[in-house]
């Protein structure tokens, strides 16, 4: 079934993951996109942890991955429009299993064929700290478009 912006009521909502991030993908991913000493090496000087923490990006970057995977591969997104509230309260360390909470928190008509609909996103760790929150902008298709 595909999901269309009608499809989307306030409230509705998704369980996405888990997912294993790795060290060797922490380190990868931030070798080439964030190369803070805290992405890329074990306790560097000066660092509040002992290990490698995954760049927030990495982890906002897995967080789409487990949306796609729960709900909009199956839906006529045709667009991202924005991220608000975006937050990163909890490192993640090599090793942590990944999960996120999808809520529909608003939908509005953006035009004939289109509409807004606006997804609060709560990614958490195995120990269910919160890693991740954000509200994501996402436009969708109308199934028929408004005359």
């Amino acid at each position: 079934m595909t999901f269309y912006y009608e499809d989307f009521a306030v409230g509705d909502g998704w369980t996405a993951g888990p997912r294993t991030v790795t060290g060797e993908e922490i380190v990868a991913f931030s070798e080439k996109f964030d190369p803070l000493p805290m992405h890329v090496e074990d306790n560097p000087d000066g660092s509040l942890f002992d290990e490698v923490i995954a760049s927030g990006w990495h982890t906002a970057a897995v967080t789409m991955r487990l949306m796609v995977e729960a709900i909009l591969a199956d839906a006529a997104v045709l667009a991202g429009l924005g991220v608000e509230d975006l937050r990163w309260p909890t490192p993640v360390h090599p090793g942590d299993e990944l999960a996120a909470e999808i809520e529909v928190v608003d939908r509005v008509p953006f035009d004939e064929e289109r509409g807004r609909v606006d997804l609060a996103v709560t990614t958490t760790n195995g120990e269910g700290e919160v890693v991740l929150s954000m509200i994501v902008e996402g436009l969708f298709a109308r199934r028929e478009p408004v005359e």
